[in-house]
């Protein structure tokens, strides 16, 4: 009997690696994509060691794969994302810009559309996940290019969303939320200086005042959401939603 089939981005590290751990754990097949493989992942889940800003190859290659595939469910998870140092537009270095909007935007988009295309003569379930935050939805200085990958990531779930459901076996497609966690991303928050970035106690206070969510923990609450019956009624979702 086939297997559900998780594909997941950024899976090195963080959120990313809470998430092919724990799906690994549950006895499903994983496909990781990072930059570098996890030790952690050794002999549980497929690695491939892809940069994805240069999304391109990674894609094709995905889309090549599939077709060969014939899992239960198939559900991708678009985490990887990379965060510029926190300050203005104009403070960040134009190569440092771009590979951030390839990872976190112009990456998702590809994959998901690989992975559309390569199974649109499916029946089984097909699940899109994009690893939004609540900075695509609520603008902060300092954190411009982060917050209009996310944006972008959420317009996209609309859209698409509207395009799947056209379809007599559509995906089913969502932007989500996982909360606020205890991640690298946050040791560069909490840790900026400067004026261009005047909400750093905010991030501080997250982690002095323990509301940080570990990376397991938050990956068990990204899966909890993905299996709910409802997963894809809303295309803009945040794992606290109920």
């Amino acid at each position: 009997m086939s297997t559900p089939l998780f594909i997941i981005t950024g899976s090195s590290r963080g959120l990313g690696l809470g998430l092919a751990q724990a799906c690994a754990e549950a006895g499903y097949r994983v496909l990781g994509i990072a930059r570098r493989q996890a030790p952690a992942l050794d002999g549980c889940a497929e690695q491939w060691a892809a940069d994805l800003s240069d999304p391109l190859p990674v894609a094709a290659r995905l889309e090549t794969w599939l077709r060969s595939q014939s899992p239960s469910v198939l559900v991708l998870i678009n985490n990887a994302a990379l965060l510029t140092d926190p300050g203005p537009t104009d403070a960040v270095t134009p190569e440092a810009l771009s590979q951030a909007l390839r990872v976190g935007l112009e990456a998702p988009l590809l994959l998901t559309a690989a992975c559309l295309r390569a199974t649109a003569g499916w029946t089984t379930s097909r699940k899109v996940v994009l690893i939004s935050s609540g900075l695509g939805r609520r603008a902060m200085a300092g954190s411009a290019p982060y917050c209009a990958q996310k944006a972008g990531l959420d317009h996209f779930a609309r859209a698409a969303a509207l395009d799947e459901a056209l379809k007599p076996h559509g995906a089913r497609i969502v932007s989500l939320a996982p909360g606020v966690i205890d991640t690298d991303m946050q040791v560069q928050l909490r840790s900026a200086s400067g004026p261009g970035f005047p909400d750093r106690g905010l991030f501080a206070d997250y982690h002095a005042s323990g509301r940080l969510a570990t990376p397991q923990a938050a990956a068990q609450a990204v899966l909890h959401y993905v299996a709910r019956a409802d997963f894809g009624s809303n295309p803009v979702a945040d794992v606290r939603d109920v």
